[in-house]
């Protein structure tokens, strides 16, 4: 009997030892849906990248629990793709996915049951990759429930709560604006009418959004001012980010100009920050030097670290003596918020591009003195002073 029970032992730990040590690269799509089918489980699929370090974390945190591995190898056929491979482009095209790292739960047709992303804690992913395999927790079933009733407010929360998990913004308008579809202006003004505009609305000229910006003063008494202002600035955010990473310039000043219809001055300074990205990003130095002297001091004439940022692109970029003298006034005011070692040495570099010596030594000198009492690195400073002192 003694044998027999430790040869179970021995049994059980070498089963769970080999679960937990399945190798997730190993075998390709196709055939993990090969044998999702054989095996009747659902497939686990981790988009990542080898640059990524949420994707990194994930592998060395989450992915090397024993108790993860073991829960995914018995519930699911679990594969990891690189997507700037062949299949891990090919399934993040199918499954028009972005953002890292993104996890798919699929069955063996190929139907999307449930979709995370995001680096997360080890208890968030167990619980998510639990949810995934309740089927009334699944999007194909909460996707048929709100169909049923596109009016129930009810099923459509519960059905964009759960695609917003691992699907990008854009893909919640559809089912949000169906429920929106059947409820009158008036009846959008309540606080579960808020949680789905919230959530899902995404297009800044549809009819739900622009009766938020009528009716801001109303809405932030149902939710607070802080969510309406959050809301606002998101819509603008997602509206115009797209353009700055592609480095479209034309559809970005297009959208831009359905941006500035909203009046508000914290979306101003937002649609600034922007401008300043899409000239810098595309080394428009012109529109840079334009955007920066017409609205530098309206928008970030309290941000300290905003004014260095600034004056450093001038200071490597901007030939135009006028606009110089300009930028030394926003360093000198950056100085004022913040005496940095940074904004007193970009500051004598600006005087040394009008070539005001004197100024630039000032400068140039208060940054050393800033750099060796905190103890830091002199060389620029020092090396600065040198090339001044010996002109």
């Amino acid at each position: 009997m003694r044998f027999i029970f430790t040869f179970s032992l021995y049994f059980l730990f070498q089963f769970s030892w080999s679960q937990a040590n399945l190798n997730p690269t190993e075998i390709s799509y196709k055939e993990a849906l090969v044998q999702s089918k054989k095996e009747n489980k659902p497939v686990f699929i981790m988009l990542y990248a080898t640059w990524c370090p949420h994707c990194n974390t994930m592998k060395a945190t989450v992915f090397s629990d024993p108790k993860v591995k073991l829960f995914m190898n018995t519930n699911y056929i679990s594969i990891w793709k690189d997507i700037e491979k062949e299949e891990g482009k090919q399934i993040k095209e199918q499954y028009n996915t972005n953002g890292l790292p993104t996890f798919l739960f699929i069955d063996d047709n190929e139907t999307l049951l449930y979709s995370i992303k995001g680096e997360m804690k080890t208890e968030t992913f167990m619980n998510e990759a639990t949810n995934a395999l309740n089927p009334k927790l699944q999007l194909p079933y909460l996707e048929k429930q709100f169909l049923n009733d596109p009016s129930n407010v009810t099923t459509c929360l519960a059905y964009i709560q759960t695609l917003r998990k691992g699907a990008d913004r854009t893909e919640l308008s559809k089912p949000t604006h169906l429920y929106l579809e059947t409820q009158t202006d008036q009846q959008l003004l309540s606080e579960t009418n808020w949680r789905v505009i919230s959530n899902g609305v995404t297009d800044i000229q549809s009819r739900e959004f622009q009766y938020v910006l009528n009716h801001k003063k109303e809405f932030e008494k149902i939710t607070s001012p802080q969510r309406v202002d959050a809301k606002i600035t998101n819509i603008v955010s997602e509206l115009l980010q797209p353009y700055t990473i592609n480095l479209d310039s034309i559809a970005y000043f297009q959208k831009r100009a359905i941006a500035k219809t909203i009046q508000l001055q914290k979306i101003d300074s937002l649609i600034f920050s922007y401008d300043l990205l899409i000239a810098e990003r595309t080394k428009n130095w012109g529109l840079y030097q334009k955007t920066t002297l017409e609205g530098t001091e309206k928008y970030v004439w309290n941000t300290a670290s905003k004014l260095v940022e600034i004056i450093q692109i001038y200071q490597t970029e901007i030939k135009d003596i006028t606009a110089l003298k300009k930028a030394i006034e926003w360093g000198k005011r950056a100085i004022e918020l913040n005496n940095s070692a940074e904004a007193n040495l970009v500051l004598a570099r600006l005087y040394v591009k009008i070539k005001d010596k004197k100024s630039a030594q000032l400068y140039a000198k208060n940054a050393l003195a800033i750099t060796k009492e905190m103890g830091w690195n002199t060389k620029d400073a020092d090396t600065l002073l040198k090339q001044l002192n010996t002109k």
